[in-house]
């Protein structure tokens, strides 16, 4: 396993990654910065699926979203899935087909189409240069977008919604259920707690300020040798949730785990890890109404 020294992801250099190794993560769709040239990603078939792209419009533009469904007529509960800061590539779009597979309606946006495409890109200080861009205003319009095209879908039953994200996406997770009463539940995987979705705005609060304002609860799923996210930052937040009597909130750490445990396109993935946190997450879901 490689050890990460970045907690967004690997660069081309930390896995010495070859010409074929690049080409199978183009080929594939997953994105190129964190691709690892041994990765034999989770490929769920689209049988049984309704799966589509559509724009949904967000309060400046209308922006991209993939959506994953089940193909049978009826009302599903809804999930709002939160990308890494390499947007919506294949391992995202995997992601939502597995939870679609299980009944969930699910709504990925394209949060940095404004900017340009971090998936294709190897320079990393470029990638954080896009994902920058995306503040917290605007990220907060657009997951309201989302959740707005789904209440109008006759598939949707908007009264069963989660949101779950992953990385960048789990800061995401934390701050839209403190400040979006749309949700029943939200699941957070290995999101940044001391500085949230959007750094680069003034006086944004991050994920353990905003602690005690969570209107729906989260399970937090975290990774002990993650170098990105202190443990420390972790204790802060367990202690913001007691603090606040948030009981339905809780947060989980996986020992020997590395940041982006989840994702199995990429160096630091750990199946066993990967594995029971999706299963908590399901068991979370389930236990709050999504």
């Amino acid at each position: 396993m490689v050890t990460l020294t970045r907690p967004d992801g690997t660069r081309p250099e930390d896995v010495h990654l070859s010409r074929r190794g690049l080409t199978l993560a183009l080929t594939g769709g997953y994105a190129l910065a964190a691709w690892s040239a041994n990765a034999e990603p989770i490929k769920t078939d689209g049988m049984g699926l309704v799966q589509s792209m559509v724009q949904i419009k967000a309060p400046d533009r209308e922006i991209p979203a993939f959506i994953a469904r089940p193909a049978k007529a009826g009302k599903f509960p809804c999930v709002v899935l939160i990308s890494e800061i390499f947007g919506l590539h294949e391992y995202i779009r995997d992601t939502a087909r597995r939870l679609a597979k299980l009944g969930y309606a699910v709504i990925a946006p394209d949060f940095f189409v404004r900017a340009g495409d971090p998936s294709t890109m190897t320079d990393f200080p470029a990638i954080l240069k896009i994902v920058a861009t995306a503040t917290d205003a605007q990220v907060a319009g657009d997951v309201a977008a989302a959740v707005t095209y789904l209440k109008a879908q006759p598939f949707a039953d908007a009264s069963r919604m989660g949101i779950t994200g992953f990385c960048w996406g789990g800061s995401v997770v934390w701050e839209t259920c403190a400040r979006s009463s749309d949700f029943k539940a939200g699941v957070a995987w290995y999101g940044r707690l001391s500085n949230g979705m959007s750094q680069p705005d003034p006086g944004n609060k991050n994920p353990i300020d905003l602690a005690a304002d969570l209107k729906a609860p989260v399970l937090g799923l975290y990774a002990e040798k993650d170098n990105g996210i202190p443990l420390a930052d972790v204790e802060k937040m367990k202690a913001a949730l007691k603090a606040a009597g948030k009981s339905g909130s809780d947060i989980i750490v996986y020992p020997g785990a590395q940041h982006g445990f989840h994702a199995d396109y990429r160096p630091s993935y750990g199946k066993e890890a990967a594995e029971d946190a999706w299963a908590k997450m399901l068991a979370f879901f389930k236990k709050n109404g999504v």
